[in-house]
C-alpha cells in the first residue's frame, strides 16, 4: 500500500512509512538494464586495455576517447528527452538507443585499428545510451509516488548493477575460453544486447502524460484555474487536482526554462561541479592496475568489485534517502569518492577502494534522479532528466580529456591529488548551498 504524503494539522510532515512493493515496469526495466549492462560492460571491462596495450593509445588519446564517451552523450541527450517528451513515447525513444548501442558491438570488429573508426563507433555507442537513459529514468519515475523514488530508482539500480557485475566475468570467461580474443567478447555482448531489447520490447510499459484538450466548460473561453508550475505535475496514482492547461509546451525552449526554477537549477550547477571533478572508472581501474601490478589477463575483474558494492547497498541507500533526505545521502556519496582516492594515493588497497566506489554510485546515480524528478512536471520530466544528466556528461567528459593530459605530463599521483582536492572542496561548497533542499 503507497504511503500518503498529506501533512498533520499542526503543518508538520508525517515520516514515511515506506512499502516494500515495487510496480512492475519498474522491475521490467531494471530486466532490461540488467541484461543490457552485461552487454556493456563486456566490452567496457577489456577496452581500457584494448586501447592502451593492443592498440598502442598513450594516456592522452586514451582520455580524450573517455571523454567523447561522456560528450557524444550530452550531445542526444536534450535531444533524445525533447522527443520523448513531445511524442509521448518515451519507450520508443529508450528502445532507439538500446537498439543503437547492440549494433555497435559488431561494428567494434569492423573498425579494426583504426583510432579514428574506433571513435566512431564509440561515439555512436554513447548516442544510444545518451537516447535511453533520460526516458529510462522519466518512465521509472512516472511509475511510483514521490515519496518512494529513492526506493524505486535504489531497487532499477540494483538489477542494472546485477549486470554490471555479471559482465567482467563473462567477459572473463570468454577471453579465457578463447585465447584472449577480444572480437569473441564483441560478438557475445551483440547477442545479449538483442536479448535485453527483445525484453523492453514485449515487458515495458510506456507512461504517457496526458496532453489534455480545453477543460470541458462554457463555449465561450477556458475556464479559469491555477497555473501549473514545475512541481505541479500530476503524480503517480493522483486522480485529482487542477487540470493541467491545453497542450504544455514541451519544446527545448520550455526544457530550458525549467532552469529558471531556483531548486532545480541549484541541483543541476551542483552535480556538474561535482561531475567536473570526478575522474571515470576506466582510469580508477587503469590506476589500481598501475599501483597493485594486476596482469592484463585480470584487469576485467576489477568492475566486479565497484558493481559488487553497489549492488549490495544499491536498495537500502535508495530507501535511506527516501527517509534521511536525498540531498545529504549524494553528497554523502561523494565523501565516500574522496576515501577511494585517498586510498589510491596512499596504500592502494585494492578491495577498499572498490568497495567505496561502488558505495559513491550506491548513494549518487539513481538518488540525484530521486532529487530531481519531483521538481519536474510530468509533461517535461524526460527533459529535465535529460537537461541534468546532460551537464553531468560534459563535466565529465572535460575531467576525462583534463585527467588525461595530467596524467601524461606530471604523473598519475599529481593528477588523483589535484581531482582529490578539487573534489573535496565542491563537496563542501554543495553542501552550504544544498543543505536546506533534501
Amino acid at each position: 500500500m503507497y504511503i500518503s504524503a498529506s501533512r498533520a494539522a499542526d503543518g508538520t510532515r508525517p515520516r514515511p512509512r515506506l512499502s516494500w512493493t515495487v510496480p512492475g515496469n519498474v522491475l521490467a526495466l531494471g530486466a532490461v538494464s540488467l541484461v543490457t549492462d552485461i552487454s556493456s560492460e563486456m566490452v567496457a571491462a577489456v577496452l581500457p586495455l584494448y586501447l592502451t596495450l593492443s592498440l598502442g593509445l598513450n594516456l592522452l588519446q586514451f582520455g580524450l576517447l573517455d571523454g567523447l564517451s561522456f560528450g557524444v552523450t550530452a550531445l542526444v541527450r536534450l535531444a533524445g528527452g525533447n522527443l520523448a517528451d513531445r511524442w509521448q513515447r518515451r519507450k520508443l525513444v529508450a528502445g532507439v538507443g538500446y537498439g543503437l548501442s547492440a549494433l555497435c558491438k559488431p561494428a567494434l570488429l569492423a573498425a579494426g585499428g583504426s583510432v579514428a573508426a574506433l571513435g566512431a563507433v564509440i561515439a555512436l555507442d554513447r548516442t544510444g545510451k545518451g537516447l535511453r537513459t533520460a526516458p529510462r529514468d522519466a518512465l521509472i519515475s512516472l511509475s511510483v509516488p514521490p515519496d518512494e523514488l529513492g526506493q524505486a530508482f535504489g531497487v532499477h539500480r540494483a538489477m542494472d548493477t546485477f549486470g554490471a557485475l555479471l559482465g567482467p566475468l563473462v567477459a572473463f570467461a570468454v577471453l579465457t575460453g578463447t585465447g584472449g580474443a577480444y572480437d569473441a567478447v564483441f560478438v557475445v555482448s551483440f547477442c545479449v544486447a538483442v536479448l535485453g531489447v527483445l525484453l523492453l520490447v514485449m515487458y515495458v510499459r510506456d507512461q504517457r502524460a496526458p496532453l489534455p484538450g480545453p477543460v470541458p466548460g462554457p463555449r465561450s473561453g477556458p475556464q479559469p484555474g491555477p497555473q501549473p508550475g514545475p512541481q505541479t505535475g500530476p503524480q503517480p496514482g493522483s486522480q485529482s487536482g487542477p487540470r493541467p492547461d491545453p497542450r504544455p509546451a514541451t519544446s527545448p525552449r520550455a526544457a530550458l526554462g525549467l532552469l529558471r526554477e531556483a531548486a532545480f537549477r541549484r541541483v543541476c550547477v551542483v552535480a556538474a561541479l561535482l561531475g567536473l571533478v570526478t575522474i571515470s572508472d576506466a582510469f580508477v581501474y587503469l590506476l589500481l592496475q598501475k599501483r597493485g601490478g594486476l596482469t592484463a589477463e585480470y584487469f576485467p575483474l576489477l568492475p566486479i568489485g565497484t558493481a559488487a558494492a553497489y549492488l549490495l547497498l544499491a536498495v537500502p541507500v535508495g530507501r535511506l534517502a527516501d527517509r534521511l533526505g536525498r540531498i545529504p545521502v549524494f553528497l554523502a556519496g561523494h565523501v565516500a569518492l574522496i576515501a577511494a582516492y585517498l586510498v589510491l594515493l596512499g596504500p592502494g588497497w585494492l578491495v577498499a577502494v572498490l568497495a567505496l566506489h561502488g558505495a559513491f554510485y550506491a548513494a549518487t546515480d539513481g538518488v540525484l534522479m530521486a532529487v530531481a524528478g519531483p521538481m519536474l512536471p510530468t509533461h517535461l520530466r524526460t527533459s529535465g532528466l535529460a537537461l541534468l544528466q546532460t551537464g553531468q556528461a560534459t563535466a565529465r567528459l572535460l575531467s576525462s580529456a583534463l585527467f588525461g593530459a595530467v596524467w601524461t605530463v606530471w604523473g598519475s599521483t599529481t593528477g588523483l591529488a589535484a581531482v582529490t582536492v578539487g573534489l573535496a572542496a565542491c563537496a563542501l561548497g554543495a553542501w552550504f548551498a544544498v543543505r536546506r533542499r533534501s
